[in-house]
């Protein structure tokens, strides 16, 4: 018995070490607020996503992919894909009829979210 407990007090300590020497090759965790960097893109890279299979737009400073999405949007796709491949905030602000998007769908812009849109400039 005494032989068991031996080995077991042995195991946890050596599991503890080795779990504090694995944090000390760990990378260090984000500061609270801080945020990894985001890939930017710019008019001719949304250009590339212009199709409903494949379809990015920029709304309100940032790039989103809703290639997955445009089958499960509420409303025709018709009404969203001339905007892909192109800044949409102004279509989606107003859903191009003068009425905002709900709180919901501003929710949702975060999970399809893929980086920050760079404005070319001449």
């Amino acid at each position: 018995m005494r032989r068991l407990y031996l080995s077991s007090t042995f195991l946890f300590w050596l599991l503890v070490t080795a779990f504090w020497a694995g944090s000390l090759w760990a990378p260090p965790p984000l500061e609270a607020g801080a945020v990894a960097a985001e890939k930017t893109y710019g008019a001719a890279d949304l250009a590339r996503h212009a199709t409903p299979a494949n379809c990015w737009m920029a709304i309100r400073g940032g790039v989103y992919d809703f290639s997955s999405y445009l089958p499960e949007h509420p409303s025709r796709p018709d009404v969203i894909e001339p905007w892909c491949g192109r800044e949409a905030t102004e279509a989606y602000n107003t859903k191009t009829k003068g009425r905002p998007h709900s709180p919901y769908a501003d929710g949702l812009l975060d999970k399809y979210r893929i980086g920050k849109f760079a404005v070319d400039r001449p």
